[in-house]
């Protein structure tokens, strides 16, 4: 198993995972119907860099990470991590942190947001602090979960250096 970076053509191995996770309403604020050319624009194109985890030449997991805001901000990166369901619980989103965070240094960013976490996707607020994020906000019922209603998002953040 490796992470490496993806290209285009990687999508393809992407997007059903992407596909389940936003369908799935849970855990990222993206359109629960949104299409594979969208996707494809907000996972890879949009992104600085996108990384897949693969075993074998299959993908079991993605992430990728962006500057969060520019001029003054530019220095805070934001990452997104999705993991294929037959693939969770194996660490591949710890191993994808950590290796998220060694990229966003090598491209020098100071720091690293995650904008708008679930407060109820406990196994990643808890693997989150694990690796070192602090919750610095909390968004009252910001998120609007499928089946719990509007949950609160919070803001997490690490600062990188040492």
């Amino acid at each position: 198993m490796h992470i490496r970076e993806a290209t285009r053509e990687d999508f393809d191995q992407i997007w059903p995972i992407f596909h389940e996770i936003a369908a799935a309403g849970e855990t990222y604020a993206y359109p629960r119907d949104i299409t594979k050319a969208e996707a494809l624009r907000q996972w890879v194109e949009v992104p600085r860099k996108t990384f897949v985890f693969e075993d074998n030449g299959q993908v079991l997991g993605t992430y990728y990470i962006k500057t969060n805001q520019s001029g003054p901000g530019s220095h805070v990166c934001n990452c997104g991590y999705m993991v294929s369901s037959a693939a969770r619980g194996r660490g591949l989103a710890s191993a994808m942190c950590e290796h998220s965070q060694k990229i966003a240094s090598e491209l020098g960013y100071k720091a690293m947001q995650f904008n708008f976490v679930a407060s109820n996707n406990e196994g990643a607020v808890k693997l989150w602090h694990k690796l070192g994020f602090d919750t610095v906000g909390r968004l009252p019922k910001a998120f609007r979960h499928p089946s719990k209603g509007y949950v609160d998002a919070l803001v997490m953040y690490k600062w990188l250096e040492t």
